[in-house]
Parts: structure tokens; sequence; C-alpha cells
């Protein structure tokens, strides 16, 4: 199942703390080049950006996301092995995984939203842009964290926009979630709404203009103190200078 459903959603309480990834230099039992970035939250909580390259990290992403997606009656597929193309990023509190996106690229086997909307994916194509798509988003129950959340995705963001240059990420999402994503990260949709007989659930097809996405970053990416003037996840982002950073550990996944 595709939907990228968000079942933690709200408006939580913010901060002014701006985003700033530290050195990954840790003694934890999975420190082992794996790590991305690591920051606080809003409320003081440290927590880490992963890519689930390793067997044992990409389990307790499985069950998150297994998890998560039967609580909603959704049924979901184990992670494939760890492929060119497809990067799983997620979010660790201590050593216990509390979010995760999946993000792909187009390629000659398809992207799993073109099996529901096949023509509206293929005039996209055929009008030059380079796709992407984001699948698999979880996040635990317990998670009231807007800076988790921005962290997850911008990191996906700048897999697909810094190191593959893609032009437009596509999600199917289920129709109550519509507003959620063109509010938080400038989604449009773009199709009906249509049955997705894997689920048995209504979907839509989104797409992002990833140019939209890098003027937003370059705009409020780090500025948390501009929270209370913007609603979306943006502010959440890492400052561009600090993202320079991270495209280099994530060109090597």
């Amino acid at each position: 199942m595709a939907d990228l459903a968000l079942a933690s959603a709200r408006p939580w309480d913010q901060g002014d703390r701006t985003f700033v990834p530290r050195s990954t230099t840790t003694h934890h039992d999975e420190a082992n080049g794996d790590d991305i970035a690591e920051s606080r939250d809003e409320f003081d909580n440290r927590f880490r950006i992963r890519v689930a390259s390793k067997a044992r990290l990409r389990s307790r992403v499985n069950s998150l996301v297994e998890r998560r997606y039967a609580w909603r009656g959704y049924s979901t597929s184990p992670l494939e092995d760890h492929t060119s193309g497809q990067v799983t990023v997620c979010a660790s509190v201590d050593e216990a995984t509390v979010a995760t996106i999946t993000a792909t690229l187009d390629s000659r086997d398809g992207l799993y939203v073109g099996r529901l909307y096949p023509d509206e994916v293929g005039q996209l194509q055929r009008e030059g842009r380079k796709l992407c798509e984001f699948t698999r988003l979880a996040v635990d129950e317990s998670v009231r964290s807007q800076a988790i959340l921005g962290a997850i995705f911008h990191v996906a963001c700048i897999y697909v926009i810094n190191v593959h240059r893609c032009t437009d990420v596509l999600i199917e999402v289920n129709p109550r979630h519509v507003r959620f994503y063109e509010r938080m990260l400038g989604f449009q949709r773009v199709a009906e709404e249509r049955l997705d007989p894997a689920v048995n659930a209504p979907a839509v097809l989104m797409r992002l203009d990833l140019a939209h996405c890098a003027a937003e970053i370059e705009r409020l990416g780090g500025l948390r103190a501009a929270k209370g003037r913007e609603r979306s996840f943006y502010p959440y982002f890492f400052a561009p200078h600090d993202a320079e950073r991270i495209v280099g550990r994530l060109r090597i996944h």
C-alpha cells in the first residue's frame, strides 16, 4: 500500500530552535555509517535520521509500517533488499524507530502509483518530467513532533532533488489527507478519487513540483522561529548550508 496517510498529523506545539544537523559520530549499536543527521525536536528530545540499509534497522522499519498500516486496516509488504534508485529514511529516538518514509525513482519497472493512475503518470513522462514517488510513510502513535516529520521529509527530498535531480514527486493518499499534503508541503491534486483494489480503499494521486519544494526549502529551511507565521513543514527542514552536508552522505546510498 502506497498511501501516505499520516496518523499523527496535528498542529503540535512549536518551538524556536533552528534545525541543525550535528556530528553523527556515536557509540550506539547501529552506528555503521547509515546515520545522516542528529538533532532535537520541539520538546528537546534527541533524534537521529538514518538510512535503513542494514537488516536490523530495516526489520524495525517493517515492524513500524506493518503496525501502523494494520491500525488503518491496510496491508503492506516488507521492504525489499536495499536496491539502487530507492532509499528508506527513518527517525530514531534512542534505539526506537518512530517514523519512516521511502523515496523511489522512476524506472523501467514503473512507479507504484502508476498501477492505479497509468494515464496521468504516462502524461508526465511524455512531458519529459523526471518522476519519483514517496511511499510507506509511517509514524509511531507517540510522535507529536513536526521536527521529526520535517526531517524525514527533507532527507527524502534531498535524495530526489539534490542527488537525482527529479522534477516531480507523486504520492497516493486517502482523500481525507489531501488537505494536509496541500497545506504542509504544497502538493497538488492531479487526478480524481479511485478505489485501490489492493486495499479496497479510496485513493487520490497528488504531485509536488520539486522546483517549488526547493524554493520553499531555500526560503524557510532551518527557520523554526518562522513557524508562527508559516503553517507548512518547511521551517522544520534543514537550513540550506546544512543540507549540503547531507547530500554527500546520501550519495553512498
